[in-house]
């Protein structure tokens, strides 16, 4: 059951990326630029990250350097179509989205597209007949889940009233005699 607790981090790395994600995107301070500059950041992680780790990796296990070429096309696709998400999940805060709304669509989104692509790219061995109620039950849940978190979730506290700035006294000067 190893898979189950490395799938239950990236369940909490994901679900954090969108919120540290816009937190920078905030902080560049510059609103015309801040998405490209925090995406410059994330790409310098994913190269720390993905690149050099494995790299790491395949050297302490002495691993041959040979990659046929469909493996290569089809990670590269796969770092490609997961670069254009993270690129898009900046443009959506860039365009006014927050990230618990943006998130929860993506999160609720990205499994039926999941779901549904694996169907037709490992149909069921008896036929589409075969597929359970369950099944389209789960579709529309996860797409109902992810309207009700996007509707429904709670406003965030409203900000703390400036506190009054107490001006001391100015002496007013003194007369001359």
């Amino acid at each position: 059951m190893k898979w189950l607790v490395f799938a239950l981090m990236t369940v909490v790395s994901w679900g954090l990326y969108g919120i540290f994600l816009h937190s920078g995107q905030t902080a560049m301070a510059d609103k015309n630029n801040a998405l490209y500059k925090s995406f410059l950041f994330v790409g310098l992680a994913y190269f720390l990250t993905a690149v050099l780790a494995p790299l790491c990796f395949l050297v302490v296990r002495k691993a041959t350097w040979s990659f046929p070429v469909e493996g290569m096309a089809w990670s590269l696709f796969a770092g490609i179509v997961g670069a254009i998400g993270a690129f898009c999940v900046l443009l959506a805060f860039g365009n006014g989205g927050k990230p618990g709304v943006v998130m929860a669509i993506v999160f609720a989104g990205a499994p039926i597209v999941n779901a549904v692509v694996s169907l037709f790219q490992h149909p069921p061995a008896e036929g589409w007949g075969s597929i359970k109620p369950q099944f389209y039950l789960g579709i529309i849940l996860a797409a109902a889940g992810g309207c009700l978190v996007t509707f429904y979730k709670p406003p965030p506290p409203k900000p703390a009233p400036a506190a009054a700035v107490q001006m001391s006294p100015v002496p007013s000067p003194a007369k001359a005699n």
